[in-house]
Parts: C-alpha cells; sequence; structure tokens
C-alpha cells in the first residue's frame, strides 16, 4: 500500500481527504470562472495574509506560537505559496489581456513558472540525496529531518525522480499558443496542446515528488491536490488544466500555511505513508513524525544517523519499495512522453514547443472547440 489506512483513523483521513478534494474544486470555480472572483481569490486574500504573516512574525497573532509561525515557517512553505500565486495571476493577466499578459513574449510566461517549479522539485530531490549519501556513502537510503520538520528516506530514487523531473519540462509542447475560453465570462486560459500526455507524466512525477520529499503531507498535497485539477480537466475543463493546477495549488498552499493543524494534529490528520513501516500500528501520528524531526533539524543534527536512531527508537522500520517503483514509473512514463512528441515533432517538421504537435489527439479538439 501507498498509505497506512488501517487504524482507527482511517474514516477521518478519508473523509478529510473528500473535504480538500471538493473544497479545492470548489475554490478553484470561483476563482476561475469571474474577474471578480479571481481577484478575491488570488490578489486581495494573499495580500490579507501577507499582512497576517509579517504581524505574527512581529509578534502579533500569538507571536512565536502562532500555528504559521510555529509550524510553517521554512522557506519553502512561503515560496510554493507565492510562486503558485503569481502563476494564478500571470494566467489572469493572459485570458483577460491585461497588461503584459497581451503581449506575445509573456506567452512564455506559463512555461517559465512550471519549468522552475519543476526544478526547485527536482533540487529538493537532490538534496535528499545527497542528504543520504552523505550518512550512508551510497545511495541504498538513509533518513535525516528537514526544515519542514519531515522525516525524509534519501536514496537513489530521488535521482531517478529529479531526471523524470527534468524530462516532464520538456514535455511541456506549443508554449506559446494560449487560448482565452469563448464564455461570457471567459473563464479560462486554455493551453490544448497541454494533453492527457503531459498531466499523467507531470501527475505521476508530481506525486512521487511530495511522496518522497513532504511524506507526511503527501496524503493531501500529493494525492488530492494533484487529482483536483486532473479531474476538472477531464470532466468539464478541458484544456484549463494548468490554470486549474496554479489555482489549486495557491488555494491548498494558503489553507495549510494558516491552517497547519489540519494534517499534522486534527481528527483529519494526513495518513502516513508505507515508508513509515509500522508507524501506524505502533501508534505513530503525523504529529508526532513533526515534533521530533524539527527537533532534531533546529539542534543542527538533521542530516546526521541520528536521524535515523530517533526512527527506530520510535519502532519505525524503513519500507522504501513503493518509493523505488513509483521513481521508476514516474521515469518510464516522461520517457515514453517524450520519445512521443519527438516522433510527432519531426513526422510534422516543426519545433514542438512553438509549435503545437498534438493537433490530432481528442484532448487538443476538444480544448480548442473551448477558444475563441
Amino acid at each position: 500500500m501507498l498509505f497506512q489506512l488501517y487504524s482507527n483513523h482511517a474514516a477521518m483521513q478519508l473523509i478529510g481527504w473528500v473535504l480538500v478534494f471538493c473544497g479545492l474544486i470548489l475554490m478553484n470555480e470561483i476563482g476561475r470562472r469571474t474577474k471578480t472572483g479571481g481577484i478575491v481569490v488570488f490578489v486581495v486574500i494573499p495580500c490579507i495574509l501577507t499582512v497576517y504573516f509579517i504581524l505574527a512574525h512581529l509578534g502579533m497573532f500569538g507571536g512565536a506560537s502562532n500555528p504559521t509561525v510555529a509550524f510553517m515557517d521554512g522557506w519553502f512553505h512561503y515560496f510554493k505559496l507565492y510562486a503558485a500565486d503569481i502563476g494564478c495571476v500571470g494566467f489572469m493577466m493572459i485570458k483577460y489581456k491585461w497588461g503584459i499578459g497581451k503581449e506575445k513574449w509573456f506567452a512564455w510566461f506559463p512555461w517559465l513558472i512550471v519549468a522552475a517549479n519543476i526544478m526547485i522539485a527536482n533540487v529538493s530531490d537532490m538534496e535528499s540525496a545527497l542528504a543520504a549519501f552523505s550518512i550512508t556513502g551510497n545511495l541504498s537510503g538513509a533518513w535525516w529531518a528537514s526544515n519542514e520538520g519531515v522525516f525524509i528516506y534519501g536514496g537513489w530514487w530521488n535521482v531517478v525522480n529529479a531526471l523524470a523531473g527534468m524530462i516532464n519540462i520538456f514535455c511541456m509542447t506549443g508554449c506559446v499558443h494560449l487560448y482565452t475560453s469563448k464564455d461570457k465570462n471567459e473563464s479560462d486560459m486554455l493551453w490544448p496542446d497541454m494533453t492527457i500526455w503531459f498531466i499523467l507524466a507531470y501527475d505521476v512525477w508530481n506525486f512521487e515528488y511530495t511522496y518522497l520529499n513532504l511524506p507526511t503531507h503527501s496524503w493531501y498535497c500529493g494525492v488530492a491536490l494533484l487529482l483536483a485539477p486532473t479531474f476538472a480537466n477531464a470532466f468539464w475543463n478541458k484544456g484549463a488544466w494548468i490554470q486549474n493546477r496554479a489555482n489549486t495549488l495557491a488555494i491548498w498552499c494558503m489553507w495549510a500555511q494558516v491552517v497547519p493543524a489540519f494534517q499534522l494534529s486534527s481528527k483529519f490528520a494526513a495518513a502516513l505513508p508505507s515508508i513509515y513501516g509500522g508507524a501506524t500500528a505502533n501508534g505513530i501520528t503525523t504529529m508526532d513524525l513533526y515534533d521530533k524531526a524539527i527537533n532534531l533539524y533546529n539542534s543542527g543534527a538533521g542530516k546526521t544517523a541520528q536521524a535515523g536512531e530517533i526512527i527506530a527508537s520510535m519502532g519505525i522500520t524503513a519500507d522504501p519499495r513503493a518509493q523505488g517503483v513509483v521513481a521508476i514509473l514516474a521515469i518510464v512514463i516522461n520517457v515514453i512522453c517524450i520519445t512521443e512528441i519527438i516522433k510527432r515533432s519531426i513526422k510534422l517538421g516543426k519545433n514542438p514547443y512553438a509549435n503545437e504537435v498534438f493537433g490530432d489527439t481528442k484532448d487538443f479538439k476538444l480544448a480548442m472547440e473551448r477558444a475563441k
């Protein structure tokens, strides 16, 4: 199993998953359907949260005991929130033709920001692999504690997934061929050439990234968060997957930053992945792991063998089988995707990044039916 869903908390974890999945879809609909909704969700709320974060660091709203400051104060959490939100605003500028959003050169913005986010994830994967190597001298696997308060089991699977991520960047095609949907509210920025080929390759790669590097969060950010935009794209919002992805990511990051207890310590606390072998059976919770990991990181010994000793003292045995299988699956799918792109670009005699190459596919045609 990918997750340990067999404790007496399993029902609430499943309910929590459904709540997150449905909540993300609902908020995405509010944010995408009208200009007012988009401005409120992706401009007004982030501005309010920025003031809140600053004031919390200055001692207001509980200061050091404020949930955001206490549990979500790592640079990565803030980076993901604002990077995703910048993407949302940039996509709104393109679909509504605001300012530089109507300039041809700005059409490269979606590719650039997605590629940058993938590269940040690749760096995280390599950091984990190198941390494991520094402890054991090889890539067979080792525990270390990150500044997010997570025990990570780094190894060769991180290297494989980073390679899959590098390939995934070049699986985005037709990058400058972006359209606005023709409904009265101009609800969506469409990228028709971003078909199921890329979406599947990205989803498997990104799930593995969260599964490896944010394992105690991956029940939500690696499953519910990835499936929400894919579900919307499949059933009613064809061609707008990248917009859905950015919107739901920003929404989740805002929620997780302000209410970290939801996935850490509430009755909906995230299900633990299989890497923490025996944890659920021994009564170990997500919050238990966070407390020990963040304390170890703050002591300066996060990337030492002490991480493995603490894990062992909790009765946990590393089980990296799922990590390895999904890493291999991620690189295989991305190799298949890039191979298909190369074949199509050769057949058409076109640069696949400046031109559309999936024009004969059902996904592409359905997206274009929605375009102005």
